[in-house]
């Protein structure tokens, strides 16, 4: 679930910030490109209700690398309000999942902003393997003409 909740959130991104702004999923520590997001989750949950039903909780943190150094907390602001829309609900496998507990923080020059995606998940059982082939005998057989044959 987290990998299709990365990959939705990297999808809101890139239509929003368009090809110019890398995305990047894992952290990259050199030949950094501005502007960038990195996606982490930071503390996935998982709880079980009745049944197959599991509620998960995924909190993300994007980290934005803004592009002028000179205006970097104008630029984290801005870019902050883009992710308030963008996030606000994502299309996980043709799903719509409603992000919440959106905050932000600029520390550095560089914007962490943290986004929840709650849902209940339901744990579907792997179907039991089909008979392929059964014979039955029972007390008597009947021949290729019709007649019974004793056993």
């Amino acid at each position: 679930m987290i990998n299709r909740l990365t990959e939705a959130i990297s999808m809101a991104l890139r239509e929003e910030f368009g090809s110019g702004c890398k995305i990047h999923r894992e952290e990259k520590r050199q030949e950094l490109e501005e502007p960038c997001f990195f996606i982490f989750c930071i503390s996935p949950e998982s709880r079980r209700y009745f049944g197959k039903r599991y509620f998960r909780k995924a909190q993300f943190c994007l980290h934005y690398f803004p592009q002028d150094r000179l205006h970097a907390n104008e630029e984290c602001h801005a870019a902050a309000e883009r992710l308030f829309a963008c996030l606000e609900y994502l299309a996980v496998d043709g799903d719509p999942v409603m992000g919440t507990g959106m905050h932000y923080e600029v520390d550095d020059g560089i914007l962490h902003f943290f986004v929840n995606y709650d849902m209940f998940v339901y744990r579907a059982e792997a179907p039991a393997p089909e008979m392929e082939e059964m014979k039955i005998k029972g007390l008597s057989e009947r021949r290729r003409d019709g007649k019974e044959k004793g056993l």
